[in-house]
């Protein structure tokens, strides 16, 4: 891929993560509880509908489309099956927890014999200033509903691989249970035993050859926050213009406003471009 190509980087697309209409869920009477997007951010559907809209209109200047995906097992350490509090009930989701509270013994891992690895893992991600751990609902569960692309942009990206002749690119994230995995570049806390939490190099070099790099996705508070940021660590200074960010293609989860707004503003002061699907062409 040479370095005048323009490509589309979509960041967790995913039903689990959009705000779906009742119309637009899957009709299985027997499915118990009822299937339902597990982590709706507000305002994502019609994030993944611009985009899509998007795509139709610029798709013949696209020379590549890559799509993350959120790809989680239901026994992970950011999941409530983890977790149980002091007294063994159970922990609810959105529910955080820091070194200190598992050291005194508010949280314990149901697998006692885990404790110790979880309490390295949590000081760990606060040694290094990252996100507190987060209990989140159980989402983007590998091959369930969840997991896979909202319709619009999935049919668009398949109409997109069949007039341009070629294939999307996709990467998956997060399968590995001992640690949270935000960003596409690498895992907040990368597990030595498993380079797929490590720096995601493959990844990097090729959206480093792409003359301009446009992205959008969900959420803009955490993933698409955290693989910007990664992407801008490993990328020539010089070129944050070559960045696009489609904000109007993105949305926060709620209570996590404010860490958007830092992200885009820091963003727009080195030089990456924030711009919206209505107005921004290629």
């Amino acid at each position: 891929m040479s370095s005048d190509h323009t490509q589309l980087l979509i960041i967790d697309p995913q039903n689990d993560f959009c705000d779906l209409p009742r119309d637009w869920l899957p009709g299985s009477p027997s499915a118990q509880p009822p299937i339902a997007p597990a982590l709706p951010v507000a305002g994502a559907h019609a994030d993944m509908q611009r985009l899509a809209g998007w795509i139709e209109a610029q798709g013949h200047r696209l020379d590549g489309i890559t799509i993350t995906l959120d790809s989680h097992q239901a026994y992970d350490i950011a999941h409530p099956a983890f977790w149980q509090q002091r007294d063994g009930s159970a922990v609810q989701p959105f529910t955080q927890i820091t070194a200190a509270q598992l050291r005194a013994g508010d949280y314990v891992a149901r697998n006692s014999a885990e404790q110790p690895r979880a309490q390295a893992y949590l000081d760990q991600l606060e040694a290094q200033g990252s996100y507190t751990l987060m209990v989140w609902p159980l989402h983007c569960e590998i091959g369930s509903w969840g997991h896979g692309v909202h319709a619009s942009v999935l049919a668009t990206c398949r109409r997109w691989q069949e007039r341009q002749h070629r294939a999307a690119h996709h990467v998956f994230k997060g399968m590995n249970p001992w640690t949270e995995h935000y960003s596409a570049i690498r895992a907040e806390v990368p597990d030595p035993q498993d380079p797929d939490t490590g720096l995601n190099t493959a990844l990097l070099t090729r959206l480093r050859e792409s003359r301009m790099l446009v992205i959008a996705g969900q959420a803009s508070s955490h993933c698409v926050r955290a693989t910007v940021e990664h992407i801008v660590e490993n990328w020539d200074s010089e070129g944050f213009s070559r960045l696009v960010l489609l904000t109007d293609c993105m949305s926060p989860v709620a209570g996590f406003e404010q860490a958007e707004a830092e992200f885009l503003q820091r963003m727009r002061a080195i030089g990456v471009r924030c711009e919206t699907s209505a107005s921004f062409g290629l």
